[in-house]
């Protein structure tokens, strides 16, 4: 491979003011496979098409036999380029491949196909300058053999494809609006809701379709046995903050059907630091009433303030009045902590971040990589 110099710096040919949450061409993906003949993952390569060949037979196409993982990258004030937690998100992708009969992919290899594939698309890592974007990192593995039987696959395919993206939402400014989902629940009491994979997030996009027609960004589930306990929002965490005679308590609903946020995880870390109580423990819905801040939380939307909550069958509306854009709210002080640690002006105490290496430095199989300038 032709040396250059890493990172490489963000690509001119990117309009960094005009980006979207959407895909755009990048050089390309790692992907490895997994062989039943020696029962391991074989090495990585770097393959510049975007489009995979999989069998119309493919468990994953057929059965749901998938999982997948969602991260970030961000530039530094010096040009270096930092994964963040990325090994939570190693020990979460095992998890969810126990769940579909997936083999666990080795943390080692899982670390190193990120590094590969973010080092290898360095220019496309969002300037420092524009806060809040970041190159979005999407880890998937899946059962790629041919079979009808719903039996265990003989070949799987694992990839981690990249792009640029500006954050999913910005909270449109004073908070997002929120419906509780009557209709369809997220995961069953001991089904996949702890897991990302892509059964617990197709059913629920209709769903989605009809509130954001109906004005709200967001759509919350409560526990499919009760309906009476806060799980998740469809897309990412929940997180509410009371203040009550100048104490701040952070509440975090915790249940088997919830997936373990990473982001959810940092806040909790972060408002420790601040001093305040946090308490992971089962929330029920009419708590949230008493909340001075509520919060989506997630890789993609980062941290997203909530305007208000409806809930149509009981005609509640709960509405949060407290001023997001305040530097004294608990929004504010969260966000920015959460992404100074991310981006590099602020002191990195828990360890969370990674440099990205130089990919140069590592042998794989590559299809001519060319990087652009």
């Amino acid at each position: 491979m032709a040396s250059y110099g890493f990172p490489l710096t963000a690509s001119s040919l990117v309009d960094w003011t005009s980006l979207t949450f959407s895909p755009i061409e990048v050089n390309g993906h790692i992907q490895c496979t997994y062989s039943p003949e020696v029962a391991e993952w074989g090495a990585p390569h770097f393959v510049k098409d975007p489009y995979l060949r999989v069998h119309g037979l493919a468990p994953a196409l057929n059965y749901g036999q998938q999982i997948f993982e969602g991260m970030k990258a961000f530039r530094t004030p010096t040009g270096s380029i930092r994964l963040f937690r990325p090994k939570m998100n190693a020990v979460r992708f095992a998890h969810s491949a126990s769940f579909v009969a997936i083999p666990p992919v080795p943390e080692a290899l899982f670390l190193r196909a990120v590094h590969l594939a973010v080092g290898l698309n360095s220019e496309f890592v969002p300037p420092y300058d524009s806060r809040g974007s970041a190159l979005y990192i999407r880890p998937i593995a899946f059962a790629s053999s041919a079979t009808v039987n719903l039996a265990p696959a003989d070949h799987f395919t694992f990839c981690v494809f990249v792009m640029p993206v500006a954050p999913l939402s910005t909270g449109a400014g004073q908070g997002l609006r929120a419906l509780v989902v009557e209709d369809v629940d997220r995961a069953a009491p001991k089904g996949t809701g702890s897991a990302k994979v892509g059964g617990n997030y197709a059913p629920i996009v209709t769903t989605m379709q009809r509130a954001k027609a109906d004005g709200y960004g967001l759509t919350l589930h409560l526990d499919s046995a009760t309906h009476t306990m806060v799980d998740e929002f469809s897309a990412s965490g929940f997180i509410g903050v009371r203040v009550d005679a100048g104490k701040t308590t952070m509440v975090v609903p915790d249940s088997p059907t919830i997936l373990r946020s990473i982001t959810v995880d940092s806040m909790c870390r972060i408002a420790e630091s601040f001093g305040w109580q946090v308490q992971r423990r089962a929330v029920s819905f009419t708590e949230l009433a008493e909340l001075s801040e509520a919060f989506a939380v997630g890789t993609a939307f980062i941290l997203t303030p909530v305007r208000a909550i409806t809930r149509p069958c009981t005609h509640t509306c709960i509405e949060y009045t407290a001023d997001y854009r305040s530097s004294a709210s608990a929004y504010t002080r969260l966000l920015e902590t959460l992404q100074g640690i991310q981006q590099g002006w602020l002191d990195d105490a828990w360890g969370w971040t990674e440099e990205v290496q130089d990919p140069s430095s590592d042998e794989f199989i590559t299809d001519t990589v060319q990087a652009r300038r």
